[in-house]
């Protein structure tokens, strides 16, 4: 998911917020939307202070001159009439992208906000940092800033085929690109490397960036290689990977949701592959 050129984010609430304020606010990890259930809107800040539902906010910054904030309420709040609590990954295709995109922002902070009351240090209740995002100890002083994971994502390529897998947390019969987390100490081309010999067994070469993407599941930040087959047979690791093929591009598998860095990948190498080879893709 992108975030829209046209939001500018900040930590920092202004002093009078003018006008409407849209509330991104979320109960165990879903967002409160309302509306039609084919077309749910973010509510007001205002609407949610008139129904009585309280939380502990953050600003997010403004989408189009209008405040955004991230809300963090209490597991069990229910639903006032006409909303409805919906994780993320169900508002796919429902919900315009840049909504989607500040959405899944105000997931990391509140997820953040839930996770970090208590100091990993000494155990006392933490308190937000006067001027940046962070919680802080005022008893050891330790500072905890929102977590972010780095993860690898890489389409290996082979002639004009190329690897797709299907995890074994996949939906139905999905296939995508490899990817795993980041260990420390690693770059992201060590990653890579490591993580393709682990899942399915070969060796890669001619690494290249393609782009990235924040994924809120919970705090990822996905980073978008290809790569050349280099060598070696496909041995899937049975614990992380139910199936690992190479796919010719005009004979493609069910693939990820459009909205997914995995999906472009996939749709831009493809249309590469096809204009080398004169291949139509199929998908």
């Amino acid at each position: 998911m992108h975030t829209p050129a046209e939001f500018e984010p900040s930590h920092v609430a202004p002093a009078v917020v003018v006008g409407a304020a849209l509330a991104f606010a979320f109960a165990d990890s879903r967002l409160l939307v309302c509306g039609n259930e084919h077309a749910p809107a973010v509510p007001l800040v205002e609407a949610l202070e008139r129904a009585g539902i309280a939380g502990e906010r953050h600003y997010l910054g403004r989408l189009d001159s209008v405040d955004c904030y991230a809300i963090t309420l209490p597991d069990n709040t229910p639903a006032p009439a006409g909303c409805q609590l919906a994780g993320l990954r169900s508002l796919f295709s429902i919900v315009p992208e840049p909504m989607l995109a500040i959405a899944a922002r105000a997931f990391q902070v509140v997820e953040w906000d839930r996770t970090h009351r208590y100091c990993g240090r000494c155990g006392n209740p933490t308190r937000d940092k006067d001027g940046e995002r962070a919680k802080q100890c005022p008893a050891c002083g330790y500072v905890a800033y929102p977590r972010v994971s780095p993860a690898m994502m890489v389409l290996v390529t082979r002639a004009r085929e190329v690897l797709l897998a299907r995890a074994n947390r996949f939906p139905g019969a999905m296939y995508s690109a490899l990817a795993g987390f980041v260990e420390s100490g690693e770059t992201i081309e060590d990653c890579i490397h490591r993580e393709v010999r682990e899942e399915v067994g070969i060796d890669v070469t001619d690494l290249r960036y393609f782009a990235s993407q924040s994924w809120s599941f919970p705090h990822s930040l996905m980073i978008a290689y290809t790569a050349h087959y280099a060598g070696g047979e496909l041995r899937p690791d049975p614990s992380e990977i139910a199936d690992a093929r190479w796919f010719s591009i005009d004979a493609l598998p069910d693939l990820p949701s459009p909205l997914s860095i995995a999906r472009r990948l996939i749709d831009t190498t493809v249309a590469q592959l096809a204009r080398e080879s004169g291949v139509t893709p199929v998908g």
